[in-house]
C-alpha cells in the first residue's frame, strides 16, 4: 500500500499544474493518469511523424500567474503564430473576425441590410425590456447580434458542434464562450483594425511541437522534483468514512494498486468521480451525475500531398450538407507539426455522441467521409489524400443544457463537505473552462493546501480571478507548508 501527502487523479493540465505547484513547495504527490501519456484533451498525438493537437490549443491568456509558468515551464520553445480563422458558410468564405468587405461581397447589401435591421429590432427590444434575461443560448445570441445573424452564423454551426437545439442550450455557455464580442465591436475591429477583445486575439504564443510538449515539460519537471506521476493508471474505486477521502483503488497494467493519501485533488470527469465513491452517495447526487451529459468528436487526421491549401489555423464549417464541423491545419499552427514540408496535414473534427452514428463508422469509412467532405468543400482534392488516422476522445466537452445548473449543485454541495478533497478543470467541474482556467484551478487547489481559501468554483465566472493573480501577487503567497485538513 503506498502513502502520500496529496493524490491527484488526472494528468491533464490541472492536474500537473497543481503537481507541480506543490513539489515547488516541497510537497510530493503521486498523480494517477488513466491514458498512457500526459496532458489529457491538451496533449499531442503523432502518427508517422505527423503531430496533431486535440482541438487546437491557443497559448493566451490574462491570468499572470499562468502565463509565468508557461514562460517557466517551457521559455523559448514557444513561438508565435497569427491567428486566422474564418466561416465557411453556403460554399463562401466568411472573415472571422468580421471584414466589412467581405461581408458585403459574400451577402450581398440587402441581406447585410436586413442582418442590421435586425441588430437595430433585437436593441430596442432590449432597452424596452431591461429586465428581460436571456435563459437559452438562442435567446441570448438573438438578443445580442439580432435573429437574422443567429440563423446565419451561430445557428447551424452550435447545433452540430452539441447536437441539441439551441433553444435546449443554456445561454450561459454563450456568455462564457462569446464573451466580450458585439456586433457593434465586429464593425469597429473591421473598419479601423481595432482589438480589445479575447474572442479576437491576432497573435498567440504556441510550443513549436504542439500543446502536448508543455504537458511532458511538466511531467519531467515534477518527476525531478520528486513527484510521481503513474499513466496508464485508472481509477476503480474512491473510499470515504462519511465526508472524508480514505484511500484510492487504481488498475494499473492489470495489475491492482490501493494508494492512501491525506488529500486528494481530482480531475477526472465529476460524474466518474461520484460514482466511483465507496460507498456511494445519496441517490439524488448520482441521479443528478446521471443527468449530467458531455459531448465527446472525434478527428480524422488526413495527408495531403500538397504542400500550401489554406492560410487558416483552423476553420468552422457551418455549411449543413456536411458533418465535419471544424478543420485544424496543422501546418499553419507549427510547421514543424509536418515532418515533410511538401504535404499538409489536416484535422477534420466531427462533433458526436459516444455510440452514435458518427461514432461508430469504423477507421475505413471515417477516412472515406472525410475524403469526399475535404473534396466537397473545395479545399482539396480526393486524390491528394494520401494516408490518415482516426483518433476518438470521449467526454470533450461538458453541455450546458437546460437543465445541467441545477443538476451540477447538487453535485457541488454535496462534494464541498469533504475535508480532504477538491475538483479541478474542465471535467473535473463539468465546466467549459479554457485550458489557462483549467491550469488556475489547480494552482488554487495546491495553494488551499498550502493554507490558503480560495473557491475553485469562482474560476471563469468571476472578474477577479481573470486579472488578480499577478507574479508579484504569487510570489507573496508561497508558503512552505502543508496544511492538513
Amino acid at each position: 500500500m503506498l502513502h502520500h501527502p496529496v493524490v491527484i487523479i488526472g494528468a491533464g493540465p490541472a492536474g500537473l499544474t497543481a503537481a507541480y505547484e506543490l513539489t515547488k513547495r516541497g510537497v510530493h504527490p503521486h498523480v494517477l493518469e488513466a491514458a498512457s501519456q500526459v496532458g489529457g484533451i491538451s496533449r499531442t498525438e503523432i502518427y508517422k511523424g505527423y503531430r496533431f493537437d486535440i482541438g487546437g490549443h491557443r497559448f493566451f491568456t490574462k491570468v499572470d500567474v499562468v502565463n509565468q509558468l508557461w514562460q517557466e515551464v517551457l521559455g523559448d520553445e514557444f513561438i508565435q503564430v497569427p491567428r486566422l480563422s474564418r466561416i465557411y458558410y453556403q460554399n463562401k468564405f466568411y472573415d472571422y473576425p468580421l471584414s466589412i468587405y467581405n461581408t458585403l461581397l459574400n451577402l450581398g447589401v440587402i441581406e447585410s441590410s436586413l442582418i442590421l435591421m435586425s441588430y437595430l429590432k433585437a436593441k430596442v427590444k432590449a432597452k424596452l425590456q431591461p429586465d428581460l434575461e436571456a435563459e437559452t443560448f438562442e435567446e441570448w445570441v438573438t438578443d445580442s447580434f439580432g435573429s437574422r445573424l443567429y440563423r446565419t452564423f451561430f445557428k447551424t454551426y452550435t447545433e452540430k458542434v452539441w447536437g441539441i437545439p439551441c433553444n435546449k442550450i443554456e445561454a450561459e455557455w454563450a456568455a462564457q464562450r462569446i464573451k466580450g464580442l458585439s456586433l457593434k465591436k465586429a464593425v469597429i475591429n473591421a473598419l479601423f483594425g481595432s482589438n480589445d477583445t479575447k474572442t479576437l486575439i491576432k497573435k498567440f504564443d504556441y510550443p513549436i511541437y504542439g500543446p502536448g510538449m508543455m504537458w511532458e515539460r511538466f511531467q519531467q519537471k515534477v518527476d525531478e522534483k520528486g513527484g510521481q506521476i503513474s499513466l496508464n493508471t485508472r481509477v476503480m474505486s474512491v473510499k470515504r468514512e462519511g465526508y472524508h477521502i480514505t484511500e484510492i483503488t487504481a488498475d494499473q497494467d492489470g495489475q491492482e494498486m490501493t494508494i492512501t493519501g491525506e488529500n486528494f485533488i481530482s480531475s477526472m470527469p465529476v460524474t466518474a468521480l461520484v460514482n466511483r465513491l465507496d460507498p456511494l452517495p445519496p441517490d439524488e447526487v448520482l441521479h443528478a451525475a446521471k443527468s449530467l451529459s458531455y459531448r465527446d468528436f472525434l478527428i480524422v487526421a488526413l495527408i495531403i500531398d500538397e504542400a500550401k491549401l489554406f492560410p487558416d489555423n483552423w476553420i468552422y464549417i457551418h455549411s449543413p450538407e456536411v458533418k465535419v464541423g471544424r478543420i485544424q491545419n496543422f501546418k499553419n499552427w507549427s510547421p514543424a507539426m509536418v515532418p515533410d514540408q511538401t504535404k499538409t496535414c489536416l484535422g477534420l473534427e466531427y462533433f458526436c455522441t459516444e455510440g452514435d452514428e458518427i461514432w461508430k463508422l469504423s477507421d475505413t469509412e471515417l477516412l472515406d467521409l472525410a475524403t469526399r467532405e475535404i473534396e466537397k468543400l473545395g479545399l482539396a482534392k480526393a486524390s491528394q489524400v494520401e494516408d490518415g488516422t482516426i483518433l476518438r476522445q470521449p467526454k470533450a466537452y461538458p453541455v450546458y443544457d437546460r437543465d445541467y445548473r441545477r443538476h451540477l449543485q447538487v453535485i457541488q454541495d454535496y462534494l464541498s463537505q469533504f475535508d480532504n478533497l477538491q475538483t479541478i478543470g474542465r471535467n473535473g467541474m463539468h465546466r467549459y473552462n479554457n485550458q489557462d482556467h483549467s491550469m488556475l484551478t489547480g494552482l488554487l487547489a495546491a495553494q488551499n493546501l498550502l493554507g490558503d481559501d480560495h473557491d475553485l468554483w469562482n474560476v471563469n465566472t468571476e472578474r477577479s480571478y481573470h486579472e488578480e493573480f499577478t507574479k508579484e501577487e504569487w510570489k507573496g503567497r508561497e508558503k512552505p507548508e502543508l496544511v492538513m485538513k
